[in-house]
């Protein structure tokens, strides 16, 4: 059976199951459309949350920028992993107590103020349309390789199916949805990493594949990759170039700001108990973690796989896999000096000599284009696996986007109905008119999004990357000062938010979008003004401290916050007792 008929088998019953969840689990009430009733299992919550959590940026991404970037792209790894055990340990369980539906209503209630709420959901809306361009860009790269249609086409009919059940079912329908993309991203994952790494070295736990030998030779698989980018001018694969302040930098701010992402602590007010809360997030990072050491593995075998199958070789002996994604844009080949054969080196490599070699044998720069995005994707291509195994591939990457984008566009859709609309436009509009605003809220959000995917400001992992930073700049400080310090208020909370928001957007477009100095094109030029030397990824880090500390100098000048709240505050670090999420 052809690539193209596997795909629509296996797309289509994938796509039939979500929709068929979605109209079973639809839901009735405001209470099942923000937190899923309360009544979600642990375990399953912890599906729910590692697929909400596992976006396209993880599945897609990641192994892509570790593959080019070898060491570097490890901070990916840390951080993302690492900010669940934040999650886990310092918000999940005391937002629990608190008992809200939405992060902006903990911030109202907590900071006593409208104004407090008004800023938090700015920042929500902020934080999840950034984070949502990058899945709408993951759907319309999957759509427009593998249904073989233009990458906006692509992205609208990923906004109908995600509209349909993100506007139907709520978190009730979008909980069990994200069970079922679980299970279909981490099976498409994991099945190809296997075959690849038994075909490479033998062993089928990709983990140790990627650290063992060669099949039938004496070199270790990392040596080999070491060698073959030594060989084409790039800098050893396990060594980094990043600056140790940079790699702080980065994995701090994705850490804190996985910990500030609305999306996934609304998740944490499905469950009946702040245990629950607990036992979900526990869930989630082992869930997780399955995916995370397996990425690095899949960047080896891929990034081996690739050059030893295109560089020096004739262009017209490529397989077919090469020129479909050629057709995307993707990858391209520019034939420089006219012979036929491509030549694949770093001809930005600053040692002199080796660029002298290169161009005394002809060679007048490197002639292979590849966006990172691809090398998932083409991966199981690349290593000549069946169609059914590259088919699932693409109904894994679908189901971490869509899955990802679902719960993006309820954070969106409640923060418009419930923490506008019901908390400062009309406390009494009916709860049947609330659930008609959260779903008009979602369906505009949906098109938003897929206006930001048609144009896409990045690809999927850095722009989620910048999502991270914007949560760390402006959401985490006033969360954990509004759990772990009851002095702690209103206009020290809320002077820390704008601070930092606004410090990192300004920073953001200046040094990744050139907005003020010359547009995209002027950004590499940049790189040598960063501030401290921090990338803009990173720079999520130094915006926090700053809304921190603006937050404690404005809050010595200010009154203390009331004694009901300082007590509220005291209550919800004590585990037990917690009631229902309320409005």
């Amino acid at each position: 059976m052809d690539l193209q008929t596997w795909t629509y088998i296996i797309v289509g019953i994938t796509f039939a199951l979500y929709i068929g969840i979605a109209i079973k689990s639809r839901a009735g009430s405001t209470k099942e459309f923000y937190v899923a009733g309360g009544e979600i299992s642990p375990l399953a919550n912890g599906m729910a949350t590692a697929a909400d959590w596992m976006s396209a940026a993880s599945f897609i991404s990641m192994a892509g920028i570790i593959s080019f970037d070898g060491y570097d792209g490890a901070v990916y790894l840390m951080g993302w992993t690492g900010g669940y055990v934040l999650l886990a340990l310092l918000l999940a369980p005391y937002l629990r107590k608190f008992g809200k539906f939405t992060v902006p209503d903990f911030i109202g209630e907590r900071y006593y103020s409208n104004s407090a709420r008004t800023v938090a959901i700015i920042c929500a809306l902020v934080v999840s349309f950034t984070y949502v361009a990058g899945q709408m860009r993951g759907v319309g790269l999957v759509f427009s390789k593998f249904l073989e249609v233009d990458i906006n086409t692509g992205v609208i009919i990923g906004m109908v199916i995600v509209l349909f059940y993100a506007t139907l079912g709520g978190m009730k329908g979008i909980t069990y949805t994200q069970v079922a993309q679980y299970c279909v991203l981490i099976f498409a994952f994991m099945v190809p990493a296997i075959f690849i790494s038994i075909q490479m070295t033998g062993n089928p736990i990709p983990q140790l594949g990627m650290g063992g030998k060669v099949l039938g030779t004496d070199t270790y698989l990392i040596d080999k990759l070491n060698g073959l980018s030594t060989d084409l001018g790039f800098s050893v694969y396990t060594d980094g170039t990043k600056s140790m302040i940079d790699v702080f930098a980065i994995t701090l701010a994705l850490m804190v700001g996985t910990a500030g992402l609305p999306h996934v602590i609304v998740r944490f007010f499905t469950v009946k108990r702040v245990k629950d809360a607990r036992k979900s997030a526990g869930y989630a990072l082992v869930l997780i973690a399955i995916l995370y050491t397996t990425a690095p593995a899949i960047s080896v075998f891929a990034k081996t796989n690739l050059i030893e199958t295109v560089n020096g070789k004739d262009y017209s002996s490529m397989p077919a896999w090469f020129t479909k994604w050629e057709i995307t844009g993707l990858l391209a080949f520019d034939d420089k000096n006219g012979d036929g054969k491509i030549q694949y080196y770093n001809d930005n490599s600053k040692d002199a000599a080796f660029l002298a070699a290169e161009a005394a044998k002809g060679n007048k720069g490197s002639e292979l284009t590849i966006d990172k995005d691809i090398m998932v994707l083409a991966n199981p291509e690349i290593a000549n696996l069946p169609n059914w195994v590259i088919a699932l591939v693409a109904a894994g990457a679908l189901a971490a986007a869509l899955s990802t984008a679902a719960g993006l566009l309820l954070v969106i859709s409640a923060s418009v109905s419930h923490d506008i609309i019901k908390k400062m436009v009309n406390p009494n509009i009916s709860e049947k008119g609330e659930l008609w605003a959260a779903r008009a809220a979602a369906a505009v959000a949906v098109i938003i999004a897929g206006y930001f995917g048609i144009n896409p400001p990045g690809f999927v992992a850095a722009v989620v990357a910048l999502a991270f930073g914007l949560a760390a700049a402006s959401l985490f400080p006033a969360i954990i000062l509004g759990i772990f310090d009851k002095k702690m208020n209103k206009e020290g909370a809320v002077s820390g938010m704008i601070v930092g928001l606004l410090l990192m957007l300004y920073y953001m477009l200046k040094f990744k979008f050139g907005i003020f100095d010359g547009g995209k094109d002027a950004v590499a030029g940049l790189k040598e003004s960063w501030w401290f030397g921090i990338s803009p990824e990173g720079f999520g880090t130094i915006a926090m401290a700053v809304n921190f500390t603006v937050a404690f100098i404005v809050k010595s000048f200010t009154p203390v916050p009331p004694q009901d709240v300082q007590d509220i505050v005291e209550n919800i670090r004590i585990p037990s007792g917690a009631g229902e999420a309320t409005h």
